[in-house]
């Protein structure tokens, strides 16, 4: 391993103790060993563990079985944990990588706990950080894309980043150190596979060091990243006040300064949405943006960023008798039957259905790409957007709507009244639903 490069980076101080994440691989075995040489030298301590995800069966847990031998030989402190990993991707809708990585590091950082870690260390190599630089290329990555794996972030650290594959196969060879292989590598199911597979030899065949020259280009963008966000930064210390910024100023930033002070401002935005807040800082008078999580409005001069924006309702079952709250609109709905109702009035926060007519169970929910309602008494069809629009309702009034549906379609939309196929009359059994704004439940009750 690089003594400069972790040096430089104050990875290994002495008397902190370091959790070594161990998957059983090449990688991380020499990374265990190097971190014990270096533990006697530098004075500090060593403890490890390992993440079973679960993904390959009886080979997961073979690694795991290898971990835990390893370590009681070497006489290291030893943590294990597992997780179904595919499981949880499903259930997040997520990629089974980024699953396997969140449960990984979140096990990783509780273990760090449980043995008094302060340091948790990876064994990502140059290697890996060439193809990450890869990867990122081909998802369109700006420069803090290329900037690679990070050396340090919070108490993980990468002390392998400078180290090829290389250096660690002729260690583990030379010391004949046993380790254990992951037949995934060789599938090339996934992204990093491939780049690994096809795209790292074609370029090692222009030249050999192609993993340690990506990994020092890296490093330098790194140092230019960095000193454009101070750029950023400055310019939000001597500007931002109360939450806002000055338009004007923004947009006379150079470029990338001014997208970084966006990005600063409204963390996870993506280009389009940076431009969208430049193309508000360059205008005149009352204007606004929404960007992921937020509205940005212009008003007298400056941008003013706004709170989070509350995520969309959730999708709720319509229980006759009961209620159900719907927080995230600051509503209650009330249910009940009626029969042989006397009178029927429906308004904007009460509702009467035909009880007959309804199809399955009522649900509330936002408002669905497509959806579309033959109001009673309107004598047409129109898209629940275009409805929207008319009553000029910004986007999170949008996002706040609750709409009512059964198995057949919309049955309501809150605020605009009831689906002419199950609108109630005089005599029908009535399926009632009264909206309440929480504070005239918490009134009522």
């Amino acid at each position: 391993m690089d003594i400069v490069f972790i040096e430089k980076y104050n990875m290994l101080p002495p008397g902190c103790r370091v959790l070594c994440a161990v998957s059983g691989g090449a990688d991380s075995v020499y990374l265990l060993n190097r971190l014990l040489e270096m533990s006697r030298q530098r004075g500090f301590s060593v403890c490890a563990a390992h993440y079973n995800h679960c993904l390959r069966g009886a080979e997961s847990d073979r690694d795991e079985a290898f971990c835990e031998k390893l370590c009681r030989e070497l006489g290291v402190a030893f943590l294990s944990g597992r997780g179904d990993a595919a499981a949880w991707a499903k259930e997040g809708t997520m990629g089974i990588e980024e699953a396997a990585r969140m449960l990984r590091y979140g096990f990783l950082e509780r273990a760090a706990d449980a043995l008094g870690a302060d340091r948790i260390a990876t064994a990502h190599t140059a290697d890996d950080n060439a193809e990450t630089l890869l990867l990122n290329l081909a998802r369109g990555a700006g420069l803090r894309g290329m900037c690679g794996i990070p050396p340090v972030r919070g108490r993980l650290i990468r002390p392998m980043l400078m180290t090829g594959r290389d250096e660690v196969e002729a260690y583990l060879e030379k010391r004949k150190i046993a380790h254990v292989t992951d037949s995934s590598n060789a599938s090339d199911d996934y992204a990093r596979n491939r780049v690994r597979r096809y795209a790292v030899p074609a370029l090692r065949s222009v030249n050999a060091e192609f993993s340690r020259n990506a990994a020092r280009c890296a490093h330098l963008i790194r140092e230019d990243e960095a000193y454009l966000e101070s750029l950023a930064r400055a310019f939000l210390d001597e500007n931002l006040m109360d939450g806002t910024l000055p338009a004007k100023e923004l947009a006379g930033l150079p470029g990338p300064v001014s997208s970084r002070v966006v990005r600063l401002m409204a963390k996870g935005c993506g280009q389009q949405h940076v431009d969208a807040v430049m193309a508000l800082a360059l205008g005149e008078g009352l204007g606004y943006a929404d960007i992921p999580g937020m509205r940005v409005v212009r008003d007298q001069g400056r941008l003013r960023f706004g709170e989070e924006m509350p995520a969309v309702i959730s999708e709720r079952a319509i229980q006759p008798g009961s209620s159900v709250a719907i927080p995230e609109a600051g509503l209650v709905i009330r249910s009940q039957i009626v029969p042989d109702c006397p009178e029927v009035h429906s308004s904007l926060n009460t509702l009467f259905f035909n009880y007959e007519n309804i199809c399955g169970i009522m649900s509330c929910t936002p408002r669905r790409d497509g959806d579309k309602i033959r109001l009673a008494g309107r004598g047409c069809t129109k898209k629940i957007s275009d409805l929207f629009t008319e009553k000029k309702m910004d986007r999170l009034q949008r996002m706040l709507t609750p709409v009512f549906r059964d198995a057949k379609g919309v049955t309501a939309v809150y605020g605009f009244g009831v689906a002419e196929r199950c609108a109630a009359g005089p005599g029908d059994t009535v399926l009632r639903l009264d909206l309440l704004k929480e504070w005239e439940k918490a009134h009522n009750d």
